[in-house]
């Protein structure tokens, strides 16, 4: 139900316009001064407002000018018993959608307000379809270690010199790839991305390199491989530290000579490919280890960037919760969300072990099982829903809340089934082997399950 807000001095017209529009359905607020519709307009989240313009205190173009900062998308019709052609021209200069005037004749006004409505939700679907479709999201934060990060790829994106990106999982390192690629003279071709965690070790050549037809049992046909595929763009190596040592060899060779050989194949394939890596592994001792090698470590860390986990920049939390919050309301199609300042602050003591990530799942969370205003106490109590209820929480008065949203046993088993996997894929990296082998399945049962639950990696 669309929620309306109607800023009029005189009382007759708002009694009017209130029950025209709430015997179409339309939730309705009224108010007879500017000020204070000022106020509710920054307290609500209204999807349209008519507003008078002449008025005591502050009269409607001042109205508009000021909504229009604090809600730059919603739309006004702007009423006035003097009404003139340059009146209205001026009120759809200043950002109004429509001026209607006194006294409003019925047809009228309901056909502009259901165009008006419709025209806020085309611009509300058509934010949510841009964000989808852009090839790249913005790096929050204002903290000096991801000020040094947005230099650096400022710096270094134009540039062919290779970068190994460090980092924690789901600290951001595939976001900081695709911006040194967005900033690079290559933009125009292929991001290629190969997660080695993810490959088997005995696929990984194949995937890297592409294979010709009968050079093993299932190759029935010629294959392509990521470097190729990525050829006069940028090949994102994600997760390189688990990358087995004879792929590691013929990546070597690769960026030494720019050249690769299918397997199975004898031809060499001249490729121009930049290459970005990432790892959560500190590399340095993988070599001690012997289980990297030290000059695909040289060869790739031409320049070096490290990513910081979250728990250290928590001042970045309140920006990246207020991003995700209106990202996810507008992917569902709802209002936006606001969450207190305590909340903001019980966000910061928690320890973030999965990072952004996890910022943004909790995020998701707290808009699903929240009421209108997020609080501290649904903070506490959903901060980690599979365990017992923090001390203090508002689980204590109301036990439960959490089981709620189920309407039967089946249910909660499958979203039960769902978080567990979710949980273990995203701690094995999403390495499919490993996590069939820890949670005790077989890989094909996996795949069925990630499948079943719509499950993907996220950014």
């Amino acid at each position: 139900m669309a929620k309306i807000l109607i800023i009029d001095d005189e009382r007759s017209i708002r009694n009017t316009l209130r029950e025209i529009l709430e015997y179409e359905n339309y939730e309705v607020d009224d108010i007879d001064n500017g000020v204070d519709g000022v106020s509710l307009i920054a307290e609500n989240d209204y999807d349209l407002v008519l507003c008078d313009i002449k008025m005591n205190r502050m009269d409607g173009m001042e109205v508009l000018t000021e909504g229009l900062i604090l809600k730059p998308d919603l739309p006004f019709i702007m009423i006035s018993g003097h009404g003139t052609v340059e009146t209205a021209v001026e009120a759809s200069k200043k950002g109004a959608f429509d001026f209607i005037s006194k006294p409003p004749d019925l047809n009228r006004l309901l056909i502009t307000v259901r165009n008006a409505l419709d025209r806020g939700s085309l611009v509300s679907e058509t934010k949510v379809l841009k964000r989808k479709v852009s090839k790249v999201r913005a790096i929050l934060g204002e903290s000096p270690a991801i000020r040094r990060i947005k230099e650096t790829i400022d710096r270094v994106g134009p540039t062919e010199a290779r970068v190994l990106i460090t980092g924690a999982n789901g600290s951001g390192k595939e976001l900081v790839a695709r911006w040194l690629h967005e900033k690079s003279n290559r933009v125009n071709a292929p991001l290629i991305e190969v997660n080695c965690a993810a490959i088997p070790s005995e696929l990984i050549e194949s995937e890297l390199f592409g294979h010709e037809k009968g050079s093993f049992t299932s190759a029935v046909k010629q294959r392509i491989g990521k470097f190729e595929s990525a050829d006069g763009g940028t090949l994102f190596l994600d997760e390189i530290g688990d990358m087995s040592q004879s792929a590691q060899a013929k990546v070597l060779r690769a960026l030494q000579e720019n050249k690769i050989t299918r397997v199975g194949g004898e031809k060499e394939i001249e490729v121009n490919v930049r290459v970005v890596a990432a790892t959560n592994k500190d590399l340095l001792k993988e070599i001690e280890a012997g289980n990297f090698r030290m000059d695909l470590y040289h060869r790739l860390s031409v320049i070096l960037i490290h990513v910081p986990p979250l728990i250290e920049r928590k001042d970045d939390i309140p920006l990246l919760t207020s991003n995700f919050l209106e990202e996810i309301c507008n992917d569902y199609g709802m209002p936006v969300k606001k969450i207190s300042d305590a909340a903001l602050q019980a966000l910061k003591l928690l320890p973030w072990s999965g990072n952004i990530r996890e910022l943004r799942n909790m995020a998701e969370r707290l808009i699903i099982l929240s009421d209108k205003t997020i609080t501290e106490d649904d903070v506490r109590a959903f901060a980690n829903p599979s365990g017992p209820a923090p001390a203090n929480s508002s689980k204590e008065t109301n036990p439960g809340r959490d089981f709620d949203q189920f309407t039967n046993f089946q249910e909660y088993k499958d979203y039960a089934e769902r978080e567990y996997i979710k949980f273990k894929l995203e701690k094995n990296n999403w390495n499919v082997s490993k996590t069939a082998d820890d949670i005790d399945i077989q890989r094909s049962h996996l795949y069925s399950k990630i499948e079943k639950y719509g499950l993907k990696r996220g950014e």
